[in-house]
């Protein structure tokens, strides 16, 4: 939550949306799932022939564009294929809002893949784990928040993933969101086998896959992680990109160490950037060291007119940090963090107004979330000087390794949800020591809806649903920061939940019908009210209309708007709106029981 910023304004001339590396190709909330300018999710490649009027625009087609570096690498080849989507997945149909998602040109020569050595620039470099490397095929179903009692049409991507011990896969997390169907297949097989989705870790963009059949396993040896390279250490990224079916190879160096924006998981966590080519199809890849370890996985490229050969790869660490959760909790539990949002002290009048000693350095807390257990603790104003004994910069930096410094948010992020920390904080000039159990954070509006469907009311053809950052996404597309509404912006960027149950309901749209007349253009209006009593989240509104027994239903909504209808008619035209649209339900499973 911390000292991110956001760039607010009029959209950028040339703005290009986040994607990654194998989110599905039409997936558009796998293109770019919060606000990181310009960082691409590696989208699942996708053959994109079929099924583009169903998806697309009507209309010509727009020209496809390559990636800027294609032509200056390789001028004497014939000109590229049409866009496809993002190195992690492969998909059957063109990406929603999607292209071509390049992580650039590599940062070496071309690899020749020899057994199970890589010959490049600086020649032959052992790889062990190189059959370890296997192609996932997942068929993904999205939700529809348009229309919330069913789904899309499922499309299909390819992506990549490897072996690691205990009979395990690891792949990208956006690989296989809204999975209905996801096989694996070994380098040089032609089988195809049945994989089942262990934990997904939205945050971390990871995912744990296995094989039931034995057959898979039979001379697979898993590979090795190994500890976090140092700058310009070399890396040899392999997976099943674009560009053919085979295992490709492409190396490089890291570039640069530090807090990065997880597209994906809408957070931010350690990552790894690298020179070496990361397209759509190498999501999930493993990237290997000199020796043959793992020290990272692909997942993202920065895509941009004026940087080229930036890819991002997520560092052991974090992979670490995932495995030892599952394998500690049987779950995925997530990443902790601090509900506190912080302001940098690196103002001497400011520093001296918080009465703060010369040799004293720390952040100061802006807000804390009313839902977190720190809230029974710190207050705003507080400094935070130390996390863990550790002491916090003016810039909210910590020593990170030699000559390096880094968020310290990292030092939150190596926790676990549960963990304790202590946390030294100045108030009023006066040195505090408190105790802190770490949990996940909850957004008012969340990022994401961890594979569950939308929740939804009907009422008098009112179609009540929860805000969340897909289905801002759904309806108002990539640059949903942009064309949404601004008080949902608002809301999105700067409100705390008040309890851990808040939601914000919104009227999605209203399905036109004689009672209702005069409402029609209602749409993606925030519910603030119901007969004077206000709304909570989408559950209590079901309740309080079900159970109503006054002669009108009044909503109050966003802008000083009401609705009023009468109760009996109301509920009468909801059975014959539901038979019209074929709507099975007038609300979501999740708020029949009362």
């Amino acid at each position: 939550m911390g000292g991110s910023k956001r760039k607010r304004g009029r959209k950028p001339k040339n703005h290009n949306p986040p994607e990654t590396l194998d989110s599905p190709s039409t997936a558009p909330s796998l293109d770019d799932v919060f606000s990181v300018s310009n960082v691409d999710i590696i989208n699942p490649t996708a053959a994109a022939t079929q099924n583009h009027a169903e998806n697309g625009p009507r209309g010509r087609t727009k020209k496809s564009k390559l990636p800027e570096n294609s032509e200056k690498t390789q001028p004497s080849l014939p000109p590229q294929p049409p866009p496809i989507v993002p190195p992690a997945r492969r998909l059957s149909r063109p990406v929603e809002n999607g292209g071509i998602v390049g992580g650039g040109r590599g940062g070496g020569e071309f690899t020749v893949v020899s057994g199970d050595s890589i010959m490049g620039a600086g020649g032959m470099r052992v790889v062990p784990a190189m059959d370890a490397v296997v192609k996932v095929f997942c068929v993904h179903t999205e939700p529809n928040f348009s229309l919330p009692w069913q789904r899309k049409r499922q499309y299909s991507s390819n992506s990549s993933g490897f072996v690691i011990g205990g009979r395990r896969v690891l792949t990208n997390a956006h690989s296989v969101e809204h999975h209905t169907q996801v096989k694996v297949k070994k380098r040089g097989s032609d089988t195809k086998y049945l994989a089942t989705v262990l934990a997904i870790g939205t945050e971390c963009d990871i995912a744990m896959l296995t094989v039931d059949d034995d057959e898979f396993w039979e001379g697979v040896s898993p590979v090795e992680f190994g500890e976090l390279p140092a700058l310009q250490d070399a890396v040899t990224v392999v997976g099943y990109p674009i560009g053919g079916d085979t295992i490709s190879v492409t190396s490089g160096v890291v570039s640069r160490i530090e807090i990065l924006s997880y597209v994906h998981g809408s957070t931010e966590l350690l990552g790894l950037q690298i020179d070496a080519a990361i397209n759509s199809g190498n999501s999930g890849g493993p990237a290997f060291n000199d020796k043959g370890n793992c020290v990272g996985i692909a997942f993202q490229s920065l895509k941009h007119e004026d940087v080229e050969n930036i890819g991002y790869v997520i560092p052991t660490p974090v992979i670490q940090h995932f495995i030892q959760d599952y394998e500690k909790s049987g779950a995925y539990t997530g990443f902790p963090v601090l509900g506190i949002e912080w302001q940098k002290m690196e103002n001497p009048d400011l520093r001296m107004s918080m009465g703060m000693k010369a040799d004293q350095k720390g952040v100061r807390i802006r807000r804390v979330d009313p839902t977190s257990p720190e809230s029974e603790v710190l207050k705003p104003s507080d400094v935070i000087l130390s996390f863990d004994g550790v002491d916090i910069a003016n810039d909210g930096t910590v020593p990170f390794r030699h000559g390096e410094r880094i968020g310290f948010s990292y030092l939150v992020s190596q926790k676990y949800t549960g963990d304790n920390s202590t946390i030294r904080v100045l108030r009023n000039s006066e040195v505090l020591n408190f105790n802190i159990n770490l949990t996940s954070h909850r957004r008012l509006i969340p990022s994401h809806n961890r594979g569950r469907p939308p929740s939804y009311y009907i009422i008098a053809g009112f179609v009540f649903t929860t805000v969340s950052v897909p289905y801002l996404r759904s309806e108002y597309g990539k640059e949903y920061e942009f064309e949404a509404p601004v008080k949902l912006l608002d809301k999105l960027l700067h409100s705390m939940p008040q309890s851990p149950d808040e939601q914000l309901v919104v009227v999605s749209q209203v399905l036109v019908a004689d009672i209702n007349i005069g409402y029609e253009d209602i749409v993606n209006t925030q519910a603030l009210a119901f007969n004077g009593k206000p709304l909570k989240n989408l559950k209590s509104l079901g309740e309080m209309v079900e159970n109503c027994d006054d002669e009108f239903l009044k909503f109050d909504l966003e802008y000083d708007q009401i609705v009023v209808l009468r109760t009996e008619t109301a509920k009468a035209a909801t059975r014959d709106i539901l038979a019209t649209h074929c709507i099975p339900s007038a609300m979501s499973d999740d708020l029949k029981t009362y």
